[in-house]
């Protein structure tokens, strides 16, 4: 997959080492001449532009890309990369990061956002996590098809803990993407049973989300 970065700066550098450590190939694009720092990433390629301007892209070959990243510190700015990308360039997914809450609504498929990623909600959503086991945690929406991804953390007291997951009457348009357990990544399988403290990670519509913490909560009675 190729990944062009708007923002060479740590976040982006971040998120390009992590992709080319997962094989794919990654474009880092900033307009200030010292971000550009070929060393920190040496096996991204690197393009001194305004991710801004049509011809910046164009020369990027934005057109060749699976998936833009907008990962600038200005909204402003992600926001028109994201815009370009998609009207003028057709690139599948894009992704704008969110350096200022009362911007997020901005953030939309209106201008050309398939997810907007907000670190301060993000923080804020591990901090309810830390202190809310049992209680429903939205991590962030996927614009694209009106779905969240959230967390839910398995109580105790849970009816269904012991429960293969395959036998779990989840929801409706429900998806159970991930289990993490004991700092381990697992691939939910049906007949893996569910355990007393598992993070669970679901993709779902808001409307089914009070179902699906009823559901999962020490109160509910199966049957």
């Amino acid at each position: 997959m190729r990944v062009a970065i708007a923002g060479a700066g740590a976040v982006g550098r971040s998120i390009a080492r992590e992709l080319i450590e997962n094989g794919h190939q990654v474009l880092l694009i900033d307009k200030s001449p010292s971000s550009i720092r070929p060393e920190r990433v040496p096996n991204a390629e690197w393009l001194l532009a305004d991710s801004c301007e049509l011809s910046s892209l164009a020369e990027a070959q934005l057109g060749k890309c699976d998936v833009v990243i907008a990962a600038t510190g200005d909204d402003k700015a992600n926001l028109v990369t994201s815009l370009l990308a998609k009207t003028e360039f057709g690139v599948p997914r894009t992704v704008g990061r969110v350096n200022h809450p009362n911007n997020e609504w901005l953030f939309t498929e209106a201008w050309g956002v398939d997810v907007n990623v907000s670190t301060p909600r993000i923080m804020s959503a591990l901090v309810e996590e830390a202190v809310s086991i049992g209680d429903l945690v939205r991590l962030f929406t996927f614009r694209q098809g009106n779905a969240n991804l959230v967390e839910i953390t398995l109580s105790p007291d849970s009816p269904y803990v012991g429960t293969p997951a395959g036998l779990v009457p989840f929801p409706e348009n429900c998806a159970l993407v991930t289990i993490l357990r004991d700092g381990q990544v697992y691939t939910p399988e049906a007949e893996q049973p569910l355990e007393s403290g598992d993070e669970l990670l679901f993709v779902v519509p808001a409307e089914v989300e009070s179902a699906l913490e009823h559901l999962l909560s020490p109160g509910h009675h199966p049957g």
